[in-house]
């Protein structure tokens, strides 16, 4: 583990160093298969991930600010493997409370230019922006607006930031305006986006969901419409399928 109560940017230089001695290179490749873009990974074991991520919290706990946090994340989340953007997250996650709107421009920033991929922004955005959004309610607009990014991550992460709220059948109608803004999208990594936050947005008026779809019909990518439907019994899936078809 790094060094006790180290600097933020200490810590994530010997977070590096750490991941890298426990390097498997057989089981990095194997990673690989999970992402259609090309990522870097370590090859640990995402359990092994968590505990080395919480055994730094509990060494930096009651030291370390939020603004220390960020910096450790900022600093972190620049290496290109898996591994080391998840534990940089996860210790930031811990902090998650303290985060302002004044933060969401790093966030942003984080997506657009560290992620590079779908599992790190599914770290930032249901874990950081939308209890960010919880809590600061001014700032739903300009996440509304990612989903006019000319990044596919920005425009992911604004539909998945609302998954958590969806589930709870908050901002519903959010969720549905961030659907349709993304129904013409042209990546299929977008797609599954949308097809998981509408199904979300199911699980507490399902009759709204089915409303939708119904409407938007031939709009609606297959890949969507078949996420959005998954908890729909199987005649209703069948009924939706055919029902939508151009």
């Amino acid at each position: 583990m790094p060094t006790s109560k180290p600097s933020p940017r200490t810590a994530a230089r010997e977070m590096c160093e750490l991941l890298a001695a426990r390097a498997n290179p057989k089981k990095a490749a194997e990673v690989q298969r999970y992402f259609k873009e090309t990522v870097a990974a370590f090859g640990i074991p995402l359990p092994d991930v968590r505990v080395v991520a919480m055994d730094l919290h509990r060494a930096v706990r009651g030291s370390w600010t939020v603004e220390d946090a960020v910096v450790f994340c900022d600093t972190l989340i620049r290496d290109p493997h898996l591994e080391s953007k998840a534990i940089a997250l996860g210790l930031l996650a811990k902090y998650e409370k303290k985060l302002s709107p004044a933060h969401l421009p790093r966030l942003h920033e984080w997506i657009a230019r560290r992620s590079g991929n779908w599992a790190t922004v599914d770290e930032i955005a249901p874990h950081l922006v939308a209890p960010l959004v919880e809590r600061h309610p001014e700032v739903l607009p300009e996440v509304v607006a990612w989903t006019a990014s000319d990044v596919l991550w920005v425009r992911r992460a604004a539909a998945v930031a609302f998954v958590p709220h969806a589930r709870r059948g908050k901002y519903l109608d959010t969720a549905y305006e961030i659907a349709t803004r993304l129904l013409g999208d042209h990546e299929d990594l977008a797609h599954k986006a949308v097809g998981w936050l509408l199904r979300e947005a199911g699980r507490t008026d399902r009759h709204r969901l089915e409303r939708y779809l119904l409407e938007h019909g031939p709009r609606i990518p297959r890949t969507t419409l078949r996420y959005a439907i998954e908890h729909f019994p199987p005649k209703d899936r069948t009924r939706l399928m055919e029902a939508t078809r151009g």
